[in-house]
């Protein structure tokens, strides 16, 4: 496994699929930030190769498999929901507070000890982890501005997350 965070930006996403499974990718995605291009059942191969990244969510694993060789084959990283062997990655259980993002992941082998450990983190770093962070990024930058080297600048963060208490 290789443990990403890409930038939504600029990143080229489609999602296909019917039903729940469809709807909570979607839901998932838009939390991210990521605009989505919602794609239509039959999905022709330049649409899939206008895209970077393809999500697959409640179709039968017969046209999952098809749609998934068909944008690889287009250079597209593809997952589809919960057929690992179809997937060029998985999405990690997430927890999200602010900027703060929080995962766990068993390489989709055990997802229910990943949502267990999500559950542990949610109830460790509640939403007061929001404000938290955004007050170490401000007062990062003040000492990066003060001209600490980025060592002494970790440092420096290290001591105020243990003055203020919080781990």
């Amino acid at each position: 496994m290789l443990p990403l965070v890409l930038n939504s930006v600029n990143l080229r996403v489609g999602l296909t699929g019917r039903g729940l499974e469809r709807d909570r990718r979607a839901a998932l995605l838009a939390e991210a930030g990521v605009e989505v291009r919602l794609l239509p059942d039959a999905v022709p191969d330049a649409l899939l190769a206008s895209l970077q990244v393809l999500f697959v969510a409640g179709l039968p694993e017969g046209e999952s498999r098809d749609l998934a060789t068909r944008a690889r084959a287009l250079g597209v990283l593809v997952n589809v929901e919960d057929v690992l062997p179809l997937c060029d990655f998985h999405v990690p259980a997430i927890v999200r507070r602010g900027d703060l993002l929080l995962t766990a992941s068993t390489g989709g082998h055990v997802p229910g000890l990943a949502r267990a450990l999500r559950e542990t983190l949610a109830e460790q770093f509640g939403p007061e982890w929001t404000t938290r962070l955004k007050e170490l990024g401000l007062a990062r930058a003040k000492l990066r501005a003060e001209g600490m080297s980025p060592s002494q600048v970790s440092q420096n963060v290290r001591e105020l997350i243990v003055r203020m208490g919080w781990l």
